[in-house]
């Protein structure tokens, strides 16, 4: 119980809290999702995603994350596309489908509950957290994973509906966080400490706005949506993030080999819910936005309960 509530107060309650302010702020004022949108995708993720990857030290061993990672991105898409035909999609749901259980809150939630994790007991010893680099490390290396996928399949998923594929190819050309990753990369391999320059203070402000700024917008578009938590469809997505989302992290864990701490990183990275920016990703391709809304907040409502398993499962199933 001290688990779940440790969880509960620090991770999503903050979360929904931020949710239900922008709800209640569209509700008061007229506010243009649009705007909200185009402020995240072009500024503040793809500062979030450079900062991120420059500050965080990776080695080779990480190598092995990335594989399942993208892995994990395959299998699921695999899984929405018989799920779509089984239950005979429309090609805009379909891919909105795809994108709802392809793509993980690896950021806003998944890297502050890692360090929640490992920087708590029992991961703590004589004051000092030595689990706590390795996983973050995984972490970064799974949201790399999520972000530059989400940002280009996941947009080229959404557009199909709306546009043509070279169109969608376009859009997703557009969007600057497919440039950020390699960015990152190529400045750690030059003997330069880029911290030090005039333009590190404004990426490091734009990182930090990234969170509470996504999370304001989906309350945002939520004032936008009808309701309608009895959505089957919905439910199904819900159920795959949350439940087989876990198993499948299971099967790969054990696939490559992985144990302790990036066992358990990678097995709680994969229980959390789904992306928030996909129901921004929904918004700028105008696709399905009711569909992915919900997705978002019955994902991140559920995952309350079942995150506190999750890390409860991973303790028992991949001790260090």
């Amino acid at each position: 119980m001290a688990i779940f509530l440790h969880i509960l107060g620090h991770n999503i309650l903050p979360i929904l809290i931020l949710i239900i302010l922008g709800f209640i702020l569209s509700k008061k004022f007229t506010i243009d999702i649009l705007s909200l949108s185009k402020l995240t995708f072009y500024l503040f993720s793809p500062a979030f995603i450079f900062v991120s990857l420059y500050t965080t030290n990776l080695n080779l061993d990480m190598v092995k994350v990335l594989f399942c990672s993208i892995l994990l991105l395959i299998t699921n898409d695999i899984i929405g596309r018989i799920v779509a035909r089984v239950r005979n999609y429309e090609v805009g749901l379909k891919n909105a489908f795809k994108n709802s259980i392809m793509f993980n809150n690896s950021g806003n939630i998944g890297v502050s509950l890692i360090i929640l994790v490992f920087a708590s007991p029992p991961f703590v010893v004589g004051g000092q957290t030595p689990y706590l680099n390795e996983a973050l490390a995984a972490q970064i290396v799974i949201l790399a994973v999520q972000n530059i996928s989400a940002n280009t399949l996941g947009f080229y998923n959404a557009g199909k509906a709306q546009f043509k594929s070279k169109d969608s190819l376009l859009k997703v050309l557009s969007m600057p966080n497919i440039y950020a990753i390699p960015a990152a990369f190529i400045l750690k391999s030059i003997d330069f400490d880029f911290t030090t320059t005039i333009i590190w203070p404004a990426l490091d402000y734009l990182k930090n706005a990234m969170v509470p700024v996504v999370l304001l917008t989906l309350g945002v578009q939520l004032t936008k949506t009808k309701f309608d938590f009895s959505n089957t469809d919905v439910h199904i997505s819900v159920f795959i993030r949350l439940i087989i989302g876990p198993i499948l992290a299971t099967l790969y864990i054990f696939l490559f080999g992985f144990s302790g701490v990036l066992a358990q990183t990678i097995f709680i990275s994969y229980s959390v819910p789904t992306a928030v920016n996909t129901a921004l990703i929904a918004v700028e391709c105008n696709n399905c936005q009711t569909f992915a809304a919900h997705s978002v907040m019955v994902s991140t409502i559920c995952s309350t309960v079942t995150l506190t398993f999750a890390i409860y499962l991973a303790r028992i199933i991949f001790p260090l």
